[in-house]
């Protein structure tokens, strides 16, 4: 079915190289779309006039009121956003804003098609259903691309582009800088202005909202100031006399701070961004998984996968776009291959799944995140039929594989092997860390796809390949070093952590955890997820990925990683109330834990020196070598002096105040 068109081409600018129109209205029986200026409810009007025309020259009469109320219920909102088209759904009419998507894809490509309000729940979860999280608007990350949206949404409605639009309310706000510049303005054009902003401020659209709001004023001026005066009617003199009445009203009802629209200066642009996204979703992703922290939901970009029709997967049609037009950028980044073979290896494991949607973690947290090899992290979140709810699960593909092995010039039976050895080495090296007391959860699925090789190896080029990945559930908390200042602001919660930051040390140093190119210590750099407990204090840290650990192996002393385990504490110093006691309640949990975990490791000497005992050893460096000599190491610490030495480097803490003895019993 095409469309057809009343107005100017979505995305056409004119002469001044603003949009012709920023938003447009789709009717779906019959399917029209309505692109000319004004706002949604006079597009309506607009469809309505030329419906009716229609029916008088095809000898019909016009619709009754009944009937042009059902037409009207069955359209759909659309905002133009550069070069991007949003729908708005109305969550009583999701069918229609779907059949609307259909529609448009017969005339624009699938990436170019977004969704909005997804905040409300019934919208949020019809488009996890059909598998389309990515297709959500993103609301800006950084001071640029917030700018930029308060910038891109300046819009008219049939007079000067003086408002700023909020697409998810459709409320256009306007700034006292705005209405002081009519000034300027002819007095035709200044009463028509004036006019058109005291007839849409006392209007609602049909989420309820207003047409047009005051920006940053108070209750001393508002859509009452307009009321019983007819600009257009009055003279010249009655007219300026009239406006200089209104800026003056309209000056005294804001803050100073407010009253000049710089994008640059921080207050302004806090308050007009939240204006902007007021009735909508937080972020892109802060809606999307029930339970993710705002540092994990900022970072994910979600991809296109497939839909599920009665336990069919229907594989995304936005894949096969991607083929026909891959010099376009709607597509670069976009499709990743690896989204399928995700979603083939959960049917394989889940059985029947309502739907799934796939993300990319565009940045790791992880220690080892700037090394070399692959750092693809995935998050997915899916629904087995028959279950009560979603499941969230991570995927970090292993950082050395076949292709790495390949490039190197590797033939590829050995590039196999290798990978294979590497692959044991990861879980030996996590039981490791098990064993050790770090807090790592051993419910780690090893999984596998196969991806088609190119690398420098021509001959075998295309050749398809092994790529083994580590699937994990989510750890629903915090990392510790992102945790919001205001946690700090409880003396109770930022003592806990203080201890629990203090016992997860001790397995970190003890593993010798450090990046392979620098040797830098790995500790408190995002791994260290803070669960808290009902009552929202921190109740235990669980390490997500213990990359790193056993490379600072070959170290005699554990006295040389004294100084970077005293950086979790320097580095909090500046907003924790209590610095001196957050220090002290950290090297004494430090100490607690030390003392724990060596007495256990003499207690059952045996288990632990004959765990690896079946591997090769190789003083150069395998895993058995390793584990023997952090083993020999650990029995020769003395927890004391490993307590004092960090305490040296902790700025808070004078020399006086080091612990002399024994701590407390171990947390």
């Amino acid at each position: 079915m095409s469309l057809f068109r009343i107005g100017p081409p979505l995305f056409e600018r004119g002469d001044n190289g603003r949009p012709r129109t920023n938003i447009a209205t789709l009717f779906l029986d019959p399917a029209v779309l309505v692109t000319t200026p004004g706002f949604h409810g006079s597009q309506r009007l607009r469809f309505l006039e030329w419906m009716n025309g229609e029916r008088v020259r095809q000898g019909l009469p016009v619709l009754d009121a009944a009937a042009e109320a059902r037409l009207c219920e069955q359209s759909v909102d659309l905002i133009v956003a550069g070069d991007v088209l949003q729908i708005r759904p109305d969550p009583s009419l999701l069918d229609a804003a779907f059949a609307a998507d259909e529609l448009l894809q017969e005339e624009y490509l699938k990436p170019q098609i977004r969704f909005l309000n997804v905040d409300l729940s019934r919208v949020q979860q019809a488009i996890k259903e059909r598998g389309e999280l990515w297709r959500i608007s993103a609301l800006p990350t950084s001071r640029a691309e917030t700018i930029q949206l308060i910038q891109g949404s300046r819009v008219a409605i049939r007079e000067q582009p003086v408002y700023y639009y909020n697409a998810y309310s459709g409320t256009r706000h306007l700034t006292y800088a705005g209405f002081a510049s009519l000034a300027r303005c002819q007095p035709g054009a200044l009463a028509r202005q004036l006019q058109e902003i005291a007839d849409h401020c006392r209007a609602l659209n049909r989420l309820g909202e207003p047409e047009v709001a005051f920006f940053a004023t108070d209750a001393s001026f508002g859509p009452g100031d307009f009321a019983g005066v007819r600009f257009v009617d009055l003279s010249a003199e009655a007219l300026q006399a009239a406006y200089a009445q209104l800026v003056a009203r309209f000056e005294a009802a804001v803050p100073a701070d407010l009253r000049q629209d710089d994008p640059q200066e921080e207050l302004w642009r806090t308050r007009m961004f939240s204006a902007l996204i007021g009735h909508r979703d937080e972020s892109a992703t802060e809606v999307a998984l029930a339970g993710l922290n705002p540092d994990f939901n900022q970072r994910i970009r979600w991809l296109p996968g497939g839909r599920f029709e009665q336990g069919e997967l229907m594989v995304d049609t936005v894949f096969e776009q991607a083929k026909e037009h891959p010099e376009l950028s709607w597509f670069q980044g976009l499709c990743d291959d690896k989204v399928r073979d995700f979603i083939f290896n959960f049917m394989r494991e889940y059985g029947r799944i309502e739907y799934v949607n796939v993300g990319r973690i565009l940045t790791s947290s992880g220690g080892g995140s700037n090394e070399g090899g692959r750092r693809e992290v995935y998050v997915a979140e899916l629904k087995q039929m028959g279950q009560p709810g979603p499941i969230t699960r991570f995927m970090r593909l292993q950082k050395y594989g076949v292709r790495e092995r390949l490039d190197e010039g590797k033939d590829l039976a050995r590039a196999l092997l290798e990978t294979e050895y590497y692959t044991e080495y990861i879980l030996d090296r996590r039981l490791g860390c098990w064993y050790l007391g770090m807090a790592v959860r051993l419910e780690v699925n090893m999984r596998r796809f196969q991806e088609a090789y190119q690398g420098t190896q021509t001959d075998m080029v295309g050749l398809l390949v092994p790529v083994t990945y580590f699937e994990r559930a989510y750890v629903p908390g915090f990392p510790a070093r992102s945790l919001p200042r205001s946690r700090y602001a409880r003396p109770e919660y930022a003592l806990r952590l203080a201890r629990l930051l203090g016992a997860a040390a001790v397995p970190n140093l003890i593993v010798g955890r450090a990046r392979e190119s620098t040797g830098e210590v790995v500790f408190d750099q995002g791994d260290e997820v803070v669960v808290e407990d009902a009552h929202g204090l921190p109740e235990r840290i669980v390490v997500t990925d213990n990359a790193g650990s056993f490379v600072a192996w070959r170290q005699e002393s554990l006295l040389e990683f004294a100084r970077a385990y005293a950086r979790p504490v320097n580095e909090r110093t500046a907003f924790v109330g209590h610095p001196r006691e957050f220090a002290g309640a950290y090297l004494e949990a430090f100490e607690a834990r030390f003392r724990e975990v060596q007495s256990h490791y003499r207690q059952h000497r045996r288990a632990f020196d004959t765990l690896f005992k079946h591997l090769p050893f190789d003083e150069k460096g395998s895993y058995a070598c390793r584990w023997a000599h952090v083993l020999r190491r650990l029995d020769q610490a003395d927890p004391q002096a490993l307590t004092r030495a960090i305490g040296t480097h902790i700025a808070a803490l004078p020399f006086s105040e080091l612990p002399q003895s024994a701590p407390p019993p171990p947390i």
